[in-house]
């Protein structure tokens, strides 16, 4: 697995939109707030030219997003790349990327989630290079940096990290009130074992994301995942999953298709995001999607954590070896970027 450096105080980060853009007075006044944040921790910024347009869903036409990223990528002056927020259709710059030139580059971080986990997931599948299903850009953008986004810089730049699940969790403040802070977070967090256990560990290299787009990447020649977990099975794997938009039967029907394509092999233990967006199917709760999807893994599966689009979350470093510490409702996740 290839890391990326370390991230320091003086690097650039790159912003482009693979997926949607930042149109608008309201989301380009809250871009431009993110920008200064980011700049006031002390990092330069390069934005490229498509990221505040909106056309069909999507910042630009597939080959100008790929065009943009690869821009980037291949910068030498850039050390990480955040993308504003995610969207719906990245999957169609996938085919314009030259992920064999990406696999040849010096690795750079990239972090975002949503439709952000089409391109994360796939890049480090394919190109063996860690990302982080973590923080969108435009959450940045209010009076301040939130902590729980903080910490995509935290994971960006140690090489051993460790993230404490929250006491709370939330919603968002305000859409376009971008002097008040980001957050609402008024209920408890209480991470949950499916299995109805107290205390629970397990190691493994972490993979996963959004399942909403994942699920389109299922058969795909984007998605090597069996070839990804045979060249790593002896560490075994911790997925981590989340979902937008998808009610009980969507859920269930992606782990199963998961399962079913083999994708749970050598898994260590399963992290499953609050689900954002959520409903149940008449009768059919979350809790019965986790119990037919994955009940028959045999392995740890805990769900309801501070992962992905309910705020605040956990960064979750792809392809870094990880131990995760589950005890009455609270986790630790380390995360190491050491081979």
């Amino acid at each position: 697995m290839k890391y990326p450096r370390i991230l320091q105080k003086g690097d650039t980060i790159g912003i482009c939109a693979p997926s949607s853009g930042a149109p608008g007075e309201v989301l380009s006044t809250r871009l431009d707030n993110a920008i200064s944040n980011i700049k006031a921790l002390g990092y330069n910024v390069i934005e490229t030219a498509s990221t505040r347009n909106s056309v069909k869903c999507v910042s630009a036409d597939s080959a100008t997003r790929a065009a943009e990223f690869m821009s980037l990528y291949e910068n030498p002056d850039i050390s990480a790349i955040l993308p504003p927020w995610g969207g719906e259709f990245l999957m169609d710059m996938l085919p314009l990327l030259d992920f064999e030139k990406i696999a040849a580059l010096p690795v750079k971080w990239i972090c975002g989630l949503s439709d952000v986990t089409t391109l994360t997931f796939t890049l480090t599948l394919k190109c063996d290079i860690a990302t982080i299903h973590g923080s969108n850009l435009l959450n940045m953008g209010y009076a301040r940096i939130h902590e729980a986004d903080l910490r995509a810089f935290y994971v960006m730049s140690n090489l051993i990290t460790e993230q404490k699940s929250w006491d709370t969790w939330g919603g968002f403040i305000s859409w376009d009130d971008f002097t008040k802070e980001v957050y609402n977070l008024d209920k408890p967090s209480y991470w949950k074992s499916l299995q109805g256990e107290t205390h629970v560990s397990f190691n493994g290299r972490m993979i996963g994301g959004c399942m909403d787009t994942l699920c389109k990447l299922l058969g795909t020649r984007f998605a090597p995942v069996n070839e990804f977990i045979e060249k790593y099975k002896s560490e075994g794997f911790i997925w981590t999953l989340e979902s937008c938009e998808m009610a009980s039967p969507d859920i269930y029907r992606t782990f199963w298709q998961m399962r079913e394509s083999g994708w749970f092999k050598y898994c260590n233990g399963i992290i499953i995001g609050r689900p954002s967006g959520y409903r149940d199917k008449r009768d059919f709760t979350f809790i019965d999607a986790l119990n037919q999807g994955l009940g028959c893994l045999d392995v740890p599966i805990i769900y309801d954590a501070d992962i992905g689009h309910t705020p605040p979350q956990i960064q979750v470093v792809n392809g870094s070896m990880s131990r995760v510490e589950f005890t009455d409702g609270k986790a630790t996740v380390n995360q190491s970027l050491i081979n």
